[in-house]
């Protein structure tokens, strides 16, 4: 069975790729959770056209990478405050979210959550931590977070 890809699928391609796969895996895997469609003309045309935009999009993408790069870098004080107990320690703990809603009431750009890498899965105390942001394969941010009590 002949199939394009509409997600990347592991040991077998990316989103795109045109791929011939045994009728069962395709049939009752691929197909019914939306990973590929049947491989015709205009399946195909369409895959073209949307790998045309995709490549377009990236040239841009590492440019305003840079661009926000350079805003989130600029931001002073990137602080959060959050609730504590006497000894310092958190009454939960700070996510990715919590840290991207901070960087954006600092007067920073918006980011995803996700693209958010911080130095431990939660922060779980007060201080100062440094926050990797992805904004594109090859170009990274870093932003300094202090967590302070209320």
């Amino acid at each position: 069975m002949k199939l394009i890809l509409t997600a990347a699928v592991e040991n077998l391609g990316e989103a795109g790729d045109t791929v011939e796969v045994k009728d069962g895996y395709g049939r009752n895997y691929l197909l019914p959770r939306g990973l590929a469609i049947k491989a015709t003309r205009g399946a195909q045309k369409q895959v073209d056209d949307i790998r045309r935009v995709q490549a377009a999009r990236e040239v841009r993408g590492v440019e305003h990478a840079n661009e926000i790069k350079q805003a989130l870098e600029g931001l002073d004080a990137v602080s959060l405050t959050v609730k504590t107990h006497d000894s310092g320690k958190l009454f939960g703990s700070v996510t990715a979210a919590d840290v991207a809603g901070a960087i954006k009431s600092a007067g920073g750009p918006a980011v995803d959550k996700r693209n958010l890498e911080l130095p431990k899965a939660h922060i779980k105390a007060t201080g100062s931590y440094p926050i990797v942001v992805k904004l594109h394969p090859s170009v990274t941010a870093k932003v300094q977070l202090a967590v302070v009590s209320a």
